[in-house]
This record gives C-alpha cells, sequence and structure tokens, in this order.
C-alpha cells in the first residue's frame, strides 16, 4: 500500500452540501489520496449544533463549535457555511495560518472576493471555489486556467436553476409564476423567502465571479445591473413563443469596444433566447453557462447547478487541487485583475427589444406609437397586434425592434408610458443570444 503525507481538512458547516462533502470524504478516501498524492484526513466539522438533525449519518465526534482551533490545526479549510460572517472571519483565519481554502460561498466571493485573494497572495496560499458559480458544472477551472491564453469575449449563463425550473415549467405547462413558485418551495427548490434566486441576487453573484475571471477585471457587485422575473406572466411566455423566443434568466457578462477602448458589461435579467440557441433547451433546474471565446469559439458547459451531492463533486475536485499543491509546493495561483476594465452602466448595452402595449383601439395609434420609437432612435422590426374587447375594444402591440442602446430604449419606454394613446406599457424584454 502506497504511504502518503498526510494533510488534515477542516470542514466549516454540515448542510445540504457540507454533510455530503464529509461522507464522501470518508467513503472514498484512499481513491481520493492515489489522486491527490495526498492522504486527507477530515479532521473535524464545526457546526452550531453538533446535535442538529443531518441529511447524512456522520460520525458524531468529528463535530465540534470551535471552528477556530480545528481551522488553525488545518491544512485544507472547506467552507460552506454561506453569508458573509463569520465566513469571512474564518477564511482570512484559514489564510492567515497557511491553509488553503475551498469554498462555494458565492455571496462572500461576490463582495469580499478582492480582500480574500489578496490575503492569500501575500502568503502564498489559494482560494479554490469551483462550486460558487454553478454547482456541479465545471467552469471557474476553464475560465482561469484553460481560456487563460485566450479573449474570452461573452458569456451567457443559466446559473439560478430555481428560476429555470420556474420559467421553464411556465413555458411547458401554460402556468402561473404564483402556482410554479409555489410548487418549486414544496419541492425544496426555492427557499421560503425566494427573494435571492427570483429577483435575481443569486444570479448576479455568480455573474460578478464569472465576470472577474473572464476579463481579469476586479467586479464588485454593485456593478451588475440586476432584474428579476417576478413580473413574468403567462401571456408574456406566450408571446415569447408567438415570437420564436422563449424566456431565460440570463448572467450576461460581456467584452465591448467603442472607438478603441475597451470596457465591460455585466448583467442579470429575464431575456429572450431565440428557440435555436442551446440555452433555449435548458430545461428543469439545470444550469448551462455559454462562453464565446476569440480563438476557442463557442463552448457550452452544462448540468446541474445545485443538490448538495452534486455540489459536493464540485467541492472535492478543489480539495484534490490544493491537496495536490500542498504536495507539489510554490506558492498558491492568485487572481488576475491587472487588466482593470471600466464596467459600464447597462445605459451603454446594445441589443434588441420585445416591447408590448395596451393601445387604445382607434385610427392613427400605430402612427403615434411609430412616430415615438422613430423620435428616440428606435427602429421597429416587427409589429404584432391583437385586438381584445367588443364594447371598449383594447389592441395589444407587441413590437419587435432593431438593435438600439439601453438607454434609447429606456427613454423611449417613458415616452411611450405618457402618450395618451398608450394605456400600458406590458412589458420589455431584451433578446439575447442571436
Amino acid at each position: 500500500m502506497t504511504e502518503y503525507r498526510r494533510l488534515r481538512v477542516a470542514l466549516l458547516g454540515a448542510g445540504a452540501v457540507g454533510s455530503q462533502v464529509a461522507a464522501l470524504l470518508l467513503r472514498h478516501g484512499d481513491e481520493l489520496a492515489d489522486r491527490a498524492g495526498a492522504s486527507l484526513e477530515l479532521a473535524g466539522i464545526a457546526v452550531r449544533n453538533p446535535d442538529a438533525p443531518r441529511d447524512v449519518d456522520l460520525p458524531q465526534e468529528l463535530f465540534t463549535t470551535d471552528a477556530e482551533s480545528l481551522i488553525l490545526s488545518a491544512d485544507i479549510v472547506i467552507e460552506l457555511i454561506g453569508g458573509i460572517e463569520p465566513a469571512r472571519t474564518n477564511i482570512l483565519q484559514a489564510i492567515g495560518s497557511g491553509a488553503d481554502v475551498v469554498t462555494a460561498n458565492k455571496a462572500l466571493l461576490a463582495t469580499h472576493g478582492p480582500e480574500l485573494f489578496e490575503a492569500a497572495d501575500r502568503v502564498g496560499a489559494s482560494v479554490y471555489y469551483e462550486a460558487a458559480a454553478a454547482g456541479a458544472i465545471p467552469i471557474i477551472r476553464p475560465l482561469r486556467d484553460s481560456l487563460a491564453g485566450d479573449r474570452v469575449v461573452r458569456i451567457m449563463g443559466i446559473v439560478n436553476g430555481t428560476t429555470n425550473y420556474i420559467l421553464d415549467r411556465m413555458e411547458t405547462e401554460g402556468a402561473d409564476f404564483a402556482d410554479v413558485l409555489a410548487d418549486a418551495q414544496r419541492l425544496g427548490y426555492a427557499e421560503a423567502d425566494p427573494t435571492a434566486d427570483v429577483e435575481g441576487y443569486d444570479a448576479a453573484q455568480k455573474a460578478a465571479i464569472l465576470a472577474s475571471l473572464a476579463f481579469h477585471t476586479a467586479v464588485p457587485l454593485d456593478a451588475v445591473h440586476r432584474e428579476g422575473i417576478s413580473s413574468i406572466s403567462a401571456s408574456m411566455i406566450e408571446e415569447a413563443r408567438a415570437a420564436g423566443f422563449v424566456i431565460k434568466l440570463l448572467a450576461v457578462c460581456e467584452r465591448l469596444e467603442s472607438d478603441g477602448a475597451e470596457s465591460i458589461s455585466v448583467r442579470v435579467y429575464p431575456a429572450l433566447v431565440p428557440r435555436s440557441h442551446p440555452l433555449a433547451s435548458v430545461h428543469g433546474a439545470n444550469n448551462a453557462v455559454f462562453v464565446e471565446a476569440e480563438a476557442a469559439g463557442s463552448l457550452m458547459f452544462y448540468g446541474a447547478g445545485a443538490g448538495g451531492v452534486q455540489t459536493a463533486s464540485a467541492v472535492l475536485g478543489d480539495v484534490v487541487s490544493a491537496a495536490r499543491r500542498h504536495i507539489a509546493g510554490g506558492v498558491g495561483v492568485g487572481e488576475s485583475t491587472r487588466a482593470n476594465l471600466p464596467i459600464v452602466p447597462i445605459g451603454h448595452v446594445t441589443t434588441r427589444y420585445q416591447i408590448t402595449l395596451e393601445v387604445a383601439d382607434a385610427p392613427g395609434v400605430l402612427a403615434t406609437v411609430a412616430g415615438i420609437l422613430s423620435d428616440g432612435g428606435v427602429s421597429v422590426a416587427t409589429v404584432v397586434q391583437t385586438v381584445e374587447g367588443e364594447d371598449e375594444p383594447t389592441a395589444r402591440l407587441t413590437i419587435g425592434t432593431h438593435r438600439a442602446t439601453d438607454q434609447a430604449l429606456s427613454d423611449t419606454v417613458t415616452a411611450l408610458s405618457e402618450s395618451s394613446v398608450v394605456e400600458r406599457v406590458v412589458s420589455v424584454l431584451r433578446v439575447e443570444g442571436e
């Protein structure tokens, strides 16, 4: 039997992911040792309540409430407690003691990533976070390592399984948002308070992480434009279908160029995706990340975006990488943010749009609407009109535009909403993936 150097692994948190990580470490220790070149000893599991029920049966003697002592005795620290504190303090303690860190904490990385990476650089440690952006899908290493010699132009990702599950069922069943959300909560896809998912906060955190890696630029969370899906209705889904689209909540990270100067845009919103695009066929709670690079071309990464055992796979991949680094020696691989590209607001982004209006069914209305769009610099590509009601008929206009800046579109929608011929602006959706 091969003799390996022993590395002590500290686990912080034993929730759905943490308990699976612990179980897999204990069950497959010999295989992991062969892959890592080191024996991985689970030294302990720090939790708030050692007696709380767990999804997995784990040895009780591993549990402790003394996170600090466990951290200071470890070579590798796995942080899976989530949130900002005490996770931030725990990770800084681990880095300060010379340990490498593995984390799935997207909220912490999106808000304090530069601080953590700088702390790791100072002592030659590494922070691994494959599980923080898309669950089991390997996307961090491809962006950081495989595409390091290329120029990423654009990333479009379905990075939140809850919202994809909701929109997919609305699309395939014609169901209402509230009904599908209730089902998602009952099935465990959505939290009791679903705000982080349905309002795009979770996806925005992941977008900040992906954009930072792809464009070698620190992207603060408040620079990410964010919109959620709570306003998406069954009628909007139907109108999208009639126009050849599906609606997906997308994280879009894009390299822009104007007058020879480069910048980036990072945004999250529900968008119309052509049915021919690979992202349109991502169903259920799955995630997918579509990457466009100058040399490599188009690449797609698809799979489970959440789930305890699925996410544990990504975590353990990072643990093996950290162990190999310990055995090989040398300093950790730092994060590259030297490009320092400016991050432009949403108004600079250019896309196509679909605008749905309720207007009076009267002569001259369509011409008035077209005039407002023209005055705003928004060119009409298609118009579909339907009429409802007999006594006081209301016309519904679904207008597809040519490409325009988001600022021009926003100003035009404001002008439309203030027009006497427009009764209501029903929806405004951007088109992505053409």
